[in-house]
């Protein structure tokens, strides 16, 4: 942890040695929250080294086993930091257990070996071919989530390719004067070595709030800014560095006043962080008693401490694709079924939602079965056999998982989420599987809760259009509001040229989450929303406003909402949602509450 010295006891002659260099802001995202104030040490990382040698047919086999050895030898390198860590940091013992098997998978292994093999090349340069294949695949990928883990991979041929090439990387940290460490980007192993006597925070370019990098980062208390483009180009070691964890801003440079100014705010968040631990352990309710489930949005069971932590109610979203995926091959029903089993078990008697299976053609579909045409050659795959509908289209893959579901939920309450339901007839399709999957359980009397929920997400617009008639077939709805708004604007935020048109508050998508909401509500069903904007406090005033059930977001985010929520009168919210659902434009909505929010709200909208 950072303790709350560190700030105070930059060195003494920092403010003396101020330079005529000009100060410079530089905008990336807040991977984990703190502000610190220090000197910079840019990192070289070495996957770069690898060089092209032509091999003689008599040194092929020589060079796999000298690939294969590296690879052993990075596994017990990755082993043997794993037997250090203490059990308390089971997120990061996860990731480096998904690490250990990436090491063996045969997007790694295999296709580096027969690179060598039909290339007649060394080790690194296979290797680095390897890695650039793999890359392509994820950059066809539309979804952050899935499009974060490629760092995973890197990460992985980052330490083989150090072995190979015998060169380890510079120390992180050591006994020098206090650093922030910035470079191209970091992995999870670098940042459990990081020392915070030493090492303060770190800035890197590549990265999401999402990736395992900062899930690390923020289980250590170590802040955080990625996402920071071409910092490594601008600043040098030794340079004066603002680290802004929670904003996402990085200042170079700094002057005397933005010092002390960063100081200020720095004071304020740490008043502000020892009140919001305070909410963690309060009941999510208004001040007239109106009750809102608040739960968390995980891709990995580790992260189920950082829904406790921070006081959420259950798993509002789990993203099952990833089991699918860290593995050197599927997962049989048998490690499902255990790994959904733990996680319902450990938050029991709360809900844990977990989405089925959403891949597509951008979602690594060419490592799933399919009985049709290869489909990551899908010309446009966000409309096209993705989801549900690629589920459908694989009952074999699709039964298995919900068997697998069906064996969890005698062990708590689990409800099952259908991504990407666009009519009834789908909902019909999925119940008739479902029953087969009971009755195969039955037939080898395996117990299930014959009770379980099943609901679909509200994605797509055909779907808020027929939200009436879904809400007959299902127990629940969640909104997914990334997709939602994407599909509904026909915006890809993927897109340098369209990005900045993707809002969350545009009058359309409140009004289809509205009629969403009374949709459900005449049928006697709760409504969820697990997308993004629940966790933004300017959005989650509205959403409650709206009349939404639960509120599902990143565990971090869950504290502020809560906040917010027992500082409000639900006949206010309400108010407010009316108010908003009548702005004609989104500068409308943005201006109204611009006023609104921190009149009402001092302590979440009155701060840096």
């Amino acid at each position: 942890m950072v303790d709350q010295e560190s700030n105070r006891k930059v060195d003494s002659d920092l403010e003396a040695k101020l330079s005529c260099e000009e100060p410079q802001i530089i905008f990336g995202i807040g991977a984990s929250p703190g502000i610190v104030i220090a000197p910079a040490r840019v990192f070289r990382r070495r996957t770069g080294s690898a060089a092209w040698r032509r091999l003689t047919p008599d040194r092929i086999d020589r060079e796999i086993r000298r690939f294969r050895e590296a690879v052993t030898t990075a596994e017990q390198e990755l082993r043997q930091l794993r037997a250090s860590l203490a059990d308390d940091l089971s997120d990061a013992l996860s990731i480096i257990d998904s690490h250990l098997l990436m090491l063996k998978d045969r997007m790694i292994l295999d296709r580096t070996v027969e690179i060598i093999r039909s290339h007649h090349i060394n080790a690194q340069w296979a290797l680095a071919t390897a890695l650039g294949l793999v890359k392509k695949k994820f950059d066809a990928i539309d979804d952050p989530y899935i499009k974060q883990r490629y760092m995973d991979v890197k990460h992985v041929a980052d330490r083989i390719f150090g072995v190979l090439s015998g060169k380890a990387d510079e120390i992180l940290s050591d006994d020098r004067a206090k650093v922030i460490v910035i470079g191209h980007d970091f992995s999870p192993e670098d940042i459990l070595h990081m020392r915070a006597d030493t090492v303060l925070g770190f800035i890197a370019e590549e990265g999401g709030i999402t990736s395992h990098t900062a899930i690390v980062a923020r289980s250590l208390g170590i802040p955080a800014v990625v996402g920071a483009k071409d910092i490594t180009c601008i600043c040098g070691s030794g340079d004066r560095v603002i680290l802004d964890g929670f904003s996402g801003r990085v200042c170079l440079h700094p002057t005397p006043d933005q010092l002390n100014q960063y100081r200020e705010y720095d004071r304020q968040h740490r008043c502000s962080s020892r009140d919001l631990a305070h909410y963690a352990d309060l009941s999510s309710e208004t001040l007239d008693g109106h009750r809102v489930r608040l739960a968390g949005n995980i891709e990995m069971p580790a992260e189920i401490a950082a829904i406790q932590h921070n006081g959420g109610e259950g798993i509002g979203l789990f993203r099952s694709e990833f089991d699918f995926f860290s593995h050197s091959s599927l997962p049989d029903e048998e490690m499902l079924a255990r790994i959904y089993g733990k996680m319902v078990a450990a938050l029991a008697p709360l809900p844990v939602t977990i989405r089925t299976l959403d891949v597509g053609g951008d979602k690594f579909s060419n490592r799933l079965p399919h009985t049709g045409p290869r489909l990551d050659l899908e010309r446009n795959p966000a409309l096209g056999l993705r989801s549900i509908r690629y589920s459908l289209r694989e009952p074999a893959l699709f039964i298995r998982q919900l068997r697998a579901l069906l064996r969890a939920s005698v062990h708590g309450r689990l409800r099952i989420l259908l991504p990407m339901i666009s009519s009834p007839s789908e909902v019909l399709a999925v119940k008739a599987i479902c029953a087969q999957a009971a009755r195969e359980l039955e037939r080898k009397k395996i117990p299930y809760d014959d009770r379980v929920e099943v609901g679909i997400m509200i994605e797509v617009p055909s779907a808020v259009i027929l939200a009436d008639s879904l809400a007959t077939e299902v127990d629940f709805f969640s909104i997914g509001t990334n997709d939602l708004i994407q599909y509904s604007l026909a915006i890809d935020r993927g897109n340098q040229y369209v990005a900045h048109m993707y809002e969350p508050l545009h009058p359309a998508v409140l009004r289809m989450i509205k009629q969403t909401v009374d949709a459900g509500h005449q049928q006697g069903i709760e409504v969820a929303m697990c997308g993004e904007m629940a966790g933004d406090p300017m959005c989650a005033a509205v959403l409650l406003g709206l009349g939404l059930d639960e509120l599902s977001m990143r565990p971090s985010a869950i504290p502020h909402v809560r906040r917010l929520l027992r500082g409000s009168r639900y006949q206010e919210l309400a108010a407010l949602g009316n108010r908003i659902l009548g702005c004609r434009d989104v500068d409308e909505i943005h201006r109204y509450l611009g006023r609104y929010l921190p009149r009402h709200y001092p302590e979440e909208f009155c701060h840096p």
